[in-house]
């Protein structure tokens, strides 16, 4: 099993890395191979809707959004976590992630997402919604926890008194790795569902 985490917060060692490192934690201790990259102090433009990603299999900005493409292809799952910033992630998260998934041609059908988020007091729930919808706009299963996946603090290495937030994100990285089994042992089973044609439909006809 394979973990690709994005952290894009642009803090080094920061709150959020706080509630990622649990969960590298229980991932190692479970035999996950786990890849972690840091993105928020990076440079990372948004996505112009050239669509010379479907030309060229990858995005036009050679960038880490196409070192990360090969690492999410060979991965069974995705963790994606970001402090708020007004109710909203990281906007070079966003960016990220907008090209990553738009750019990569590969199926992500049964990849298991897992958002996770971090604030010093509002705003989280706006966020791991906002999170969540790369994932089911791609077939990938979401993995839950005993709570919102969100871990408080504000000052850097707050959130390590957050013990209900850890616990949270220990209880998820368990809940991933037992879906990611399950779901490959499925897949030798009984394989992966069907997929119809797909049907595209514009609202203007």
């Amino acid at each position: 099993m394979k973990v690709l985490i994005i952290n894009g917060s642009p803090r080094l060692n920061g709150n959020t890395s706080i509630a990622v490192r649990e969960m590298e934690n229980v991932f190692k201790e479970n035999g996950v191979e786990v890849t972690s990259v840091q993105i928020g102090n990076k440079d990372i433009r948004g996505c112009i809707a050239c669509l010379s990603c479907r030309k060229n299999g990858k995005c036009v900005f050679d960038d880490v959004v196409n070192e990360l493409a090969p690492e999410f292809e060979e991965a069974d799952g995705l963790v994606i976590a970001s402090p708020v910033y007004y109710a909203s992630a990281n906007p070079t998260l966003v960016a990220c992630l907008d090209r990553l998934f738009y750019s990569t041609s590969f199926d992500k059908s049964m990849k298991v997402g897992a958002s996770v988020v971090c604030a010093r007091r509002g705003g989280c729930s706006a966020t791991f919604d906002e999170l969540n919808k790369f994932f089911t706009i791609s077939n990938m299963p979401i993995a839950s926890s005993q709570y919102w996946n969100s871990i408080h603090g504000r000052e850097k290495g707050e959130a390590e008194m957050d013990e209900e937030g850890k616990q949270t994100m220990r209880t998820l990285a368990r809940n991933m790795t037992f879906l990611m089994k399950s779901i490959e042992l499925g897949k030798k089973e009984y394989g992966m569902p069907q997929n119809e044609p797909k049907q595209i439909t514009n609202f203007i006809r």
